[in-house]
């Protein structure tokens, strides 16, 4: 299944203030899930900056496993909004 996570800060974070080690460990948190084929894309929303990560997984709960394990969420910078997609149903009014 293919989800949709919408990065939100829990509190205003200046990101220039936070440890870069941290962030380190973010980018190789999220390398990692990316070579593992769970992380298809990753893009910053351009007007806000916060990240949109497009996922192919199993489950929700694996989404939310995996979420759950990235550095700034733990550390309480951030968390995920989720969105299940499915495919698009609406060519078959073409068709039908």
């Amino acid at each position: 299944m293919k989800f949709i996570t919408l990065e939100v800060e829990n509190h205003p974070v200046n990101w220039n203030d936070v440890d870069s080690g941290l962030l380190k460990d973010e980018a190789s948190c999220i390398f990692y899930l990316q070579q593992a084929d769970l992380i298809r894309q990753i893009h910053f929303n351009a007007d806000t900056h916060s990240a949109v990560i497009e996922w192919e997984c199993d489950s929700v709960e694996l989404v939310r496993e995996k979420i759950a394990s990235l550095p700034l969420v733990r550390a309480g910078f951030i968390h995920f909004e989720i969105i299940p997609l499915k495919p698009y149903a609406g060519f078959n009014r073409l068709f039908g």
